[in-house]
């Protein structure tokens, strides 16, 4: 039969083929394994066949196929391991079009901020973004009924209200609280959740760093010279600072902070509504509750605490007028900040 001597051939052929390099084996399998290859064209022609015919071709065709089959999968084993050859590169030759990434400038300018603290002793700690209400409100003295507790403030857990998004990074300080002794001092930097509308100055998601320092003897004077220490490296030599009374459940006194941003520019005078202060963070004397409730005594131990948003700041450094552009991951945008 014509058939089974074409197999005899087209298998003794493809034993003789040389194969030394990728093109080589290419064109091996376009010969003999492709759709318009000389097994396809013999495969063709079986299927024409009948009765004995075909049962006397089959075998044969089928060991054809194994043999060849074989043969390239031996070959294209041994190209892998051949090591490359006259290959060489010129390590000191620029690079035609090359596009370098960028940090983030939340990541920049979070990086900055707890440089600074790190020159004075200050460590990181991380905790988790989904918090039980003992660590994110009741530990902080929150009072039950405070508005922060409220749908309209947090995102809770929807099968279990007693979790949350975590809505500040203070719940990372009394982690640490619970698990460290005095003399403690700590940034707790990380992206916190609040449910509110998105738009150009405000976000349902932003990033904050607090900070925190337990110690005997903590005043308010020292947390005055800390933070007055932060603004002049980060602001600048010549920054000014202020504090005002305010409010928050977790620290007596308390107070927000206040830089000295200048009107120069009609940028200037919009950024600190006319004043010239620009309002940086909140901070205060950590309320002797708080310590108690961590199982640290406050007879014998004080200590304070502060709190900054990171986007304020970039916004302000950077001269953005959109906080959303933080959130959108637009190359044009992210590619400003090389």
């Amino acid at each position: 039969m014509d058939i089974l001597n074409e197999i005899k051939c087209i298998t003794h052929e493809a034993k003789l083929v040389q194969i030394n390099n990728q093109e080589d084996l290419n064109a091996y399998r376009l010969t003999y394994l492709s759709k318009k290859g000389k097994l396809a064209e013999l495969f063709e022609i079986f299927k024409n066949l009948e009765g004995i015919e075909k049962r006397l071709v089959g075998k044969p065709l089928n060991e054809a196929k194994s043999v060849i089959e074989g043969i390239f999968y031996e070959e294209q084993s041994k190209l892998k391991e051949l090591p490359a050859k006259n290959f060489s590169f010129d390590h000191t030759k620029p690079l035609a079009n090359a596009h370098h990434g960028h940090v983030h400038p939340i990541s920049q300018i979070q990086k900055e901020i707890i440089s600074v603290f790190e020159m004075i002793g200050f460590n990181v700690s991380q905790g988790p973004e989904i918090e039980d209400d003992w660590h994110n409100f009741s530990s902080l003295n929150f009072p039950q009924e405070h508005p922060a507790r409220d749908m309209q403030d947090t995102f809770f857990v929807e099968k279990d209200p007693d979790w949350a998004l975590r809505t500040h990074t203070s719940s990372v300080q009394v982690r640490v609280m619970d698990v460290r002794k005095p003399p403690i001092r700590t940034l707790a930097p990380g992206r916190v959740f609040r449910n509110e509308a998105v738009s150009s100055r405000a976000h349902c998601i932003f990033h904050q760093i607090e900070g925190l320092y337990i110690d005997k003897g903590v005043s308010f004077a020292d947390m005055k010279q800390t933070l007055l220490y932060f603004a002049k490296e980060f602001f600048g030599e010549s920054t000014k600072i202020r504090l005002r009374p305010s409010y928050f459940p977790f620290t007596e006194p308390s107070a927000e902070m206040d830089v000295y941003w200048g009107l120069n520019s009609e940028t200037d005078y919009r950024i600190t509504k006319g004043t010239g202060w620009l309002e940086v963070m909140g901070c205060g004397m950590v309320d002797p509750e708080v310590l108690r409730s961590s199982g640290i005594n406050p007879d014998v131990y004080s200590g304070f605490a502060f709190g900054m948003g990171i986007e304020r700041i970039a916004m302000n450094r950077f001269q953005i007028t959109d906080l959303r552009h933080f959130f959108e991951n637009d190359i044009r945008f992210l590619s400003q900040f090389s």
